[in-house]
């Protein structure tokens, strides 16, 4: 009887491929930009200029990179954090809920000691927002942090529930004790002061100080994933419970760690988010940063300097889903089309870290005499 399997078959390599892991976010890339030049070319659109509109225009001049590095702010944030819980083995999907409640802390913050005559103002008050949104990422962060330790709950579920529970408090906010009184009726809390907003970087930009703090948080991420022992005792806590355990080193550890850093680090963003470009707090904190942040943190390998890189791409892809929307007529949730294809090639692409193709001369010569 004939062979009718398929000649081209996956086997399992002896070891993960190190070269590989490191082309996959490369092959994930070009395969997005080639489907994505397919769907333009489905939607009637030339695809050279749809992608010319979609990735170039964004860096066409100084004031369009400064929106680029602006919008890698929350997104380098949120993705070292989840890199973080992620080599723990903790799955925080709720970065996005951090992320507000941040930036509620902070816009508490801001609202309680940016009035005229306080005794604290200035940077001060920037500071204390700062805190502010570290505390409240961390709390939202905590509740699934004591729900795994306490009851093993899933922290997917429980992290995602989170981020609707934290948008419809946000909600409750602006349309009721927050909403400004002088703001015509729109869901929104009273302008912050100049001196509670972050400091521009460059003239004729809206590229603020949080830049600079992320850049100093990422090398501070470096130091401690790469180089510190504490960095070590959470990747084994989190992939080796019971090595962990022999060594001496806390799983449970390992939860409560990748968790509130997660947190803390989505709350700062969502700080640099109302004190940053919005300027105020609104329904609106998030434009699914804490989402995309997920796509960062595995385009960049969860190291450091992968993950600005990928943030610099995330951003193209927010700001090209504006300029689709502008100048080709299309929706701007174009670039969560883009987000969903870099995931999905990212994943079939790392199968092969593991796993390899393997040509099966017997199935082919099947085939070959079934043709015949």
């Amino acid at each position: 009887m004939a062979d009718l399997r398929s000649p081209l078959t996956l086997a399992p390599r002896g070891a993960p491929s190190r070269p590989m892991a490191y082309a996959s976010p490369l092959f994930a890339l070009v395969l997005t930009l080639l489907f994505g030049a397919l769907l333009f070319l489905v939607l009637g659109k030339d695809p050279v200029a749809a992608l010319k509109v979609f990735l170039v225009d964004p860096l066409k001049d100084k004031r369009a990179i400064g929106e680029v590095l602006l919008k890698t702010v929350p997104l380098v944030l949120c993705a070292l954090g989840l890199s973080v819980c992620y080599r723990a083995n903790v799955w925080n999907i709720g970065a996005d809920g951090q992320l507000i409640l941040g930036g509620i802390f902070a816009g508490a913050a801001v609202l309680y000691f940016d009035t005229p005559g306080h005794t604290i103002s200035g940077p001060a008050v920037l500071v204390i927002a700062g805190l502010a949104g570290i505390v409240g990422g961390m709390a939202w962060a905590a509740i699934t942090a004591l729900l795994k330790d306490r009851f093993n709950a899933n922290e997917i579920l429980v992290s995602l529930m989170l981020v609707y529970v934290a948008q419809l408090m946000a909600s409750w906010l602006v349309y009721g004790p927050w909403k400004d009184p002088g703001g015509y009726n729109f869901p929104q809390t009273r302008t912050f002061g100049d001196s509670a907003l972050l400091p521009m970087l460059v003239e004729g930009t809206r590229l603020h100080a949080g830049f600079l703090l992320a850049v100093v948080v990422l090398l501070g991420g470096y130091v401690f994933l790469q180089r510190s022992f504490q960095g070590f005792q959470l990747q084994v806590g989190g992939q080796a419970a019971a090595a962990a355990r022999y060594a001496g080193f806390s799983a449970r550890r390992s939860i409560w760690l990748g968790l509130l850093a997660g947190g803390a680090l989505a709350g700062v963003a969502g700080m640099t988010e109302v004190a940053g470009p919005m300027g105020q707090l609104t329904a609106q904190i998030s434009a699914g940063y804490g989402f995309a942040a997920i796509i960062v943190a595995f385009v960049g390998r969860l190291h450091p300097v992968g993950i600005f890189f990928a943030s610099l791409l995330m951003a193209l892809l927010f700001l090209g889903g504006e300029q689709a929307q502008q100048h080709l007529n299309l929706p701007s949730s174009i670039s969560k089309v883009f987000q969903g294809m870099l995931l999905f090639f990212l994943l079939a692409s790392d199968l092969f870290i593991g796993w390899r193709l393997r040509w099966e001369r017997a199935a082919w010569k099947g085939l070959s005499w079934m043709r015949r």
